[in-house]
């Protein structure tokens, strides 16, 4: 199997231009990352999340990738947080950059914001990925909102 046939094995493993976005990958996963070519890890799940690696940070290091940890609270995302995730996405725009969360929920979401509101994207095809992961819940649905609000830009269509 190839690397990037092994990716597809990563929980929630989704690709998006030369972004890769997955829940938390096994420490055997980190090695098929750097085999299919990305170069920096960027981690939003808290070090309390479900299976977390307490050496996540040494491990990707150790295979010669930038590591960049951002704990993002599931049941209570903050505004800082997502700032600073899209000052990392800015400074890594040209980089093969791989996110991860304990299940691609936290990432599909700040994801999809910065692909809308730093990137152009086209909105249809970038909610296409986020509802290939999830419907967001009650919580995440309005962090999202609120930021689309803030840019001046329609709310989502949400089933809430």
């Amino acid at each position: 199997m190839n690397a990037q046939d092994a990716l597809s094995e990563i929980y929630n493993f989704r690709m998006i231009g030369q972004l890769g976005t997955a829940g938390q990958p096994s420490r055997d996963q980190f090695p098929l990352l750097r085999e299919a070519g990305f170069d920096a890890v960027v981690n939003l799940a808290l070090p309390t999340s479900d299976n977390a690696i307490p050496d996540e940070g040494s491990i990707v290091t150790g295979l010669g990738m930038s590591y960049l940890h951002v704990p993002v609270n599931f049941g209570k995302p903050a505004v800082e947080d997502f700032r600073t995730f899209c000052g990392l996405m800015k400074v890594l725009e040209d980089r093969h950059v791989f996110v991860h969360c304990a299940a691609n929920m936290r990432v599909s979401v700040f994801v999809f914001l910065y692909r809308i509101l730093h990137q152009n994207a086209a909105r249809t095809v970038a909610e296409k990925d986020l509802q290939a992961i999830w419907q967001p819940d009650e919580v995440w649905d309005a962090f999202l909102q609120q930021r689309l609000l803030e840019a001046g830009l329609d709310k989502m269509n949400s089933s809430r």
